[in-house]
């Protein structure tokens, strides 16, 4: 796949705070992009310089070689952008929210209402095209912000947590809405803090923290960095003989012991296994209670928190 989207050491500064530090990234056509990254850790304010909408203290970005700037009109009309917080009218119907946003984009008359029409198709509104976007559910006027960010037909579309706080249904919809426009070409940047979502649509995905990028690649190059892992929980202290061994990692927890046995590390295959029965025996031998065996597989929740830490942010 050729480039769309180019990003080159982009910076940007709040006063002496560093929000986004010399951050490059290249997404393709066609191509569904995961941005990831902790509260505060400068991801909109990326998309705002991606938009356009900010202005980057240093740096480029560019869409098919054309400069992203905030009066580059013309290169703006090939992005689409869906905002975290609503962007629609309560009290205007779903097809007068649309008709508003597409005589924004400047969409021929003579167009509008085909676009329209496809739009409410796309996300499941044809049947409430004429009731108030404010007696909507949640899932709804997320749905109808979707809408009104496609109406131009753009090739990016940039999601700002377009699932939060929706229902399961809604949530799908949006994602098969998704994988919809990526197979007719438009380049999707998907930002959201639900990992599985990333993990299920996403060709690559970007992690950044601080405004740095700390890691960016296909799913299968990312899941490989971090090994699968058999988690023992045993009551009561460390078994005695068992204190050390290569691949294992043990911590207490309360009254409890948890024994981390990783995959793909010191140990593998039958490795793994005999290190298991070794514990299990051992349990037995000094009447410890196995309170659960979990596996855990590589997955990209668990990726995040190894790279971005696990204390809350605000």
């Amino acid at each position: 796949m050729s480039v769309l989207l180019e990003v080159r050491n982009l910076s940007r500064a709040f006063g002496e705070r560093a929000v986004v530090q010399d951050l490059s990234l290249d997404i393709h056509h066609g191509e569904i992009f995961g941005l990831l990254g902790p509260n505060g850790a400068g991801k909109s304010t990326t998309m705002s310089m991606i938009t356009g909408l900010l202005s980057a203290d240093s740096g480029s970005v560019s869409i098919d070689g054309i400069p992203v700037t905030p009066d580059a009109i013309a290169v703006r009309k090939r992005l689409g952008f869906v905002p975290q917080d609503l962007a629609i009218y309560p009290d205007l119907s779903a097809s007068e929210n649309l008709a508003f946003f597409g005589r924004l984009y400047r969409i021929p008359a003579d167009q509008l209402r085909d676009r329209i029409s496809e739009a409410l198709e796309l996300t499941g509104l044809s049947d409430r095209s004429s009731d108030e976007a404010g007696t909507f559910s949640g899932g709804m006027k997320r749905r109808l912000n979707f809408a009104a960010a496609i109406l131009h037909r753009p090739a990016l579309l940039i999601l700002d947590e377009p699932t939060v706080g929706v229902d399961p249904q809604s949530r799908s919809h949006l994602l098969d809405c998704v994988r919809h426009l990526q197979s007719a070409g438009t380049a999707v940047i998907y930002a959201s803090h639900y990992m599985e979502e990333v993990q299920a649509i996403c060709s690559r995905v970007a992690i950044i923290d601080h405004g740095q990028l700390l890691v960016c690649g296909t799913m299968d190059e990312l899941l490989a960095a971090i090994p699968g892992e058999v988690c023992v929980r045993i009551s009561g202290h460390p078994l005695a003989d068992l204190e050390s061994e290569d691949g294992v990692a043990i911590r207490t927890d309360g009254e409890t012991t948890v024994y981390s046995i990783l995959m793909g590390s010191e140990l593998a295959g039958e490795d793994v296994n005999r290190s298991v029965t070794r514990l299990l025996n051992a349990a037995n031998d000094q009447a410890a209670d196995v309170l659960s065996i979990r596996t855990l597989e590589p997955n990209l929740e668990r990726l995040f928190l190894n790279l971005t830490g696990t204390s809350l942010r605000d």
